[in-house]
């Protein structure tokens, strides 16, 4: 347990608008602010942070909880992790000696076992038996210094070198497998997940190694193979050389497809390429490369499906406020091959002529329609809509429409029509979406036995919601409120937690709050805390409105079903009536 000295320091230095902002961008809103929800993808603001309370929720998909609450979900950290991370913000030691659920420890290890890992495959590249494998980088144009930059390692075209390698320093087949470096085998043992590879750590911004991925040598399985999520690694929320490209001078970031696209631009003197990790670009990626630029360059294979995914990062960036430019790579596949035929001046000119996203994207039609032809203007023109209704700024719409119907001697009016018509339909659809986006978060989010109770007696739990907020922001009626109901007398289960934990510490003479109780509750609870403090109504409950819910609960409890009232015994029947009379003279 952490000390309360310790937590109302850390509260104190701790602002969660401060925390939020690095990963939100948040507009003030009278006394609190909004924007749009890290967790789930949306186009309209429900994500409210609310200064009052240091407390956050989204209306949207459920999500709740306080500084620690929030840092746990953006970073996927555990309670110790994301308190420890918090102070280290302030400034703060944590306590020694503070026990946490071990998870600390499992993530400590891993990181030790992958840096081991990292270490053995170097070594493997440098050896003898990695002759092969350094001359197919040689081969790629790669400099040994950029292999030791990058860590550059090899993996032997066997099924226990490394496994064997990890034995003798003392570590199990248990965390070779919790770190994705073995796979269970059928008859109880493991065997190596990287066999005759090139392999590239990924470090995360901390300089820890967190995954590995492998570029085949062979033929035998994928071209490239990628560690699987692990406590330390969530490939959808990394970046392959963000620990070097955060630094750099420059003003923008290359998103590459690939490890050596990255690396090759890395050498060639750019030092502020990154790629994601075997998986097309995710929200969660974008959300963090907007923490370091605000100014991207797609630079990925100019072959179909490279383009396809030019056009969906396009659209996933639009929800960050980066601006998006696209590399037009002539006479080449991909950077690599680019820098290897011409050089990095040439590769400077062709970032510095790079186009914005739509310029892209109209290019791309230009390609596809012959516009000299009647049919092929018609069919320009459709396509062209559709990518004006996906603009979110009405004069960037106004600029190239205005542009594309003089190039084409079309009436912009009509043009106009088509695209509200668009307008309608992109709307609904996008609704309809976020909808369906939606329904997972608030499954996990919402607990179904609390919407039955809440279906069931819905004044009672209404009754208990606004008990609980009234206790967090008004503590000191605890006293009296004690002496009237118990946590027992509550209808839901998760809101009887929640009391429980909010009575106990203010009972013990500790504060209430969202920080306090994030290491007491689960997070689902957290969040449900959240949401009652967010309810419409719960800022400025009286104290006469608590008794009337207080009453609530207790005449609810007095209440009998008629096989309860049948099978009591008189004197206790008797009692049963004296305890309705007494509380209607109340």
């Amino acid at each position: 347990m952490l000390p309360e000295t310790f937590l109302n320091e850390l509260k104190y230095n701790t602002d969660i608008e401060q925390v939020i902002s690095r990963y939100v961008q948040l507009k003030r809103r009278g006394r609190n602010l909004t924007g749009l929800c890290p967790f789930h993808s949306e186009k309209s603001p429900s994500f409210t942070v609310y200064p009052e309370t240091q407390s956050f929720y989204c209306f949207g998909c459920g999500a709740g909880g306080d500084a620690i609450t929030f840092l746990r979900k953006i970073d996927n950290l555990d309670y110790m992790e994301a308190v420890r991370a918090l102070a280290e913000r302030a400034g703060m030691a944590v306590p020694e000696g503070t026990v946490d659920d071990g998870s600390r420890q499992r993530k400590a290890r891993i990181l030790e076992l992958n840096r081991a890992a990292a270490r053995h495959f170097h070594q493997n590249l440098m050896s003898n038996g990695g002759r092969e494998a350094r001359a197919y980088l040689v081969e790629r144009g790669l400099t040994k210094a950029t292999v030791v930059k990058f860590g550059i390692g090899f993996a032997p075209e066997s099924w226990d070198n490394l496994r064997g390698h990890l034995r003798e320093q003392g570590f199990t087949d248990e965390e070779m497998i919790a770190a994705a470096l073995e796979n269970p085998g059928k008859n109880g043992g493991c065997y190596d997940a990287f066999r005759n590879r090139i392999i590239f750590p990924i470090i995360d911004l901390r300089g820890g190694v967190i995954a590995f991925g492998g570029r085949n040598l062979g033929d035998k399985g994928p071209k490239y193979l990628n560690s699987g999520d692990t406590p330390v690694f969530k490939k959808s929320r990394n970046l392959f050389a963000l620990n070097f490209a955060k630094a750099t001078k420059r003003p923008e970031l290359i998103l590459c497809e690939g490890y050596m696209d990255v690396v090759s631009v890395h050498q060639g003197g750019f030092d502020n390429a990154v790629a994601t990790l075997g998986t097309a670009l995710t929200p969660e990626q974008a959300k963090l490369i907007s923490n370091y630029t605000k100014t991207v360059v797609l630079s990925y294979d100019s072959d179909g499906p490279g383009q396809a995914a030019t056009r969906r990062a396009i659209s996933i960036f639009e929800d960050t406020g980066v601006k998006v430019r696209v590399l037009s790579i002539p006479n080449a596949k991909d950077p690599d091959e680019f820098l290897k035929k011409f050089g990095p001046q040439r590769f400077e000119l062709l970032l510095e002529g790079s186009s914005g996203a739509v310029d892209f994207e109209i290019e791309k039609l230009r390609q596809r329609f012959d516009t000299d032809t009647t049919e092929g203007r018609y069919g320009f023109l459709q396509e062209f809509v559709r990518l004006m209704a996906g603009l979110g700024n009405h004069i960037q719409r106004e600029v190239y429409i205005s542009k594309i119907c003089r190039e084409l001697e079309v009436d912009k009016q009509a043009v106009t029509s088509q695209l509200e018509v668009a307008l309608r339909k992109k709307r609904k659809g996008r609704e309809r979406q976020e909808a369906r986006e939606l329904r997972p978060f608030t499954a996990h989010q919402t607990s179904a036995k609390t919407d039955m109770e809440k279906q069931k007696y819905p004044r009672e739990v209404l009754a208990e919601e606004r008990l609980i907020a009234y206790l967090i922001r008004s503590p000191d009626a605890w006293g009296w409120i004690k002496e009237q109901v118990a946590a027992e007398e509550l209808v839901s289960q998760k809101d009887r937690e929640i009391f429980q934990a909010v009575t106990s510490r203010l009972e013990a003479g500790y504060s209430a709050d969202l920080m306090s109780l994030s290491g007491e509750l689960s997070e689902e609870n957290i969040a449900r805390l959240s949401e009652l403090l967010a309810s419409p109504g719960s800022e400025n409950i009286s104290p006469r409105e608590a008794e009337d819910y207080i009453r609530t609960l207790k005449n609810f409890h007095r209440q009998k079903t008629n096989a309860e009232i049948g099978s009591m015994e008189e004197e206790d029947f008797g009692k049963y009536i004296a305890s309705i009379r007494a509380a209607k003279n109340k």
